[in-house]
């Protein structure tokens, strides 16, 4: 079964590999294939309010790419760059957005 967790975690790989493969073609570097592996740490404690002092969330996230492409370092560092510039999920991670949260009780 999912938690939010891992589902923030499989937006985030879903994200970044879309981007990437449109970075690729927009720069013209050739990606045959490949996998996009997401993970991070996260103290289980405050999210199952164990520890009312442990927080709630990810303490550290990891993306990695793993590609089937004969690209050089050099092309492979630009298409890393701006997957992580154009990533929306990864920018709204890595920003902190505004945020509003509220409630309406309906009858």
């Amino acid at each position: 079964m999912l938690c939010s967790g891992d589902m923030l975690l499989e937006a985030l790989a879903a994200c970044a590999g879309v981007t990437l493969r449109s970075v690729a073609t927009s720069v013209g570097v050739e990606v045959r294939g490949g996998s996009v592996t997401a993970e991070g740490e996260l103290d289980f404690r405050g999210t199952l309010a164990i520890d009312r002092d442990a927080p709630v969330g990810f303490r550290a996230i990891r993306v990695r790419f793993d590609l089937d492409t004969d690209a050089s370092e050099a092309d492979l560092a630009t298409l890393l760059r701006l997957t992580e510039r154009y990533c929306v999920v990864l920018q709204t991670i890595a920003g902190t957005p505004q945020l509003r949260v509220e409630a309406a009780a309906t009858p």
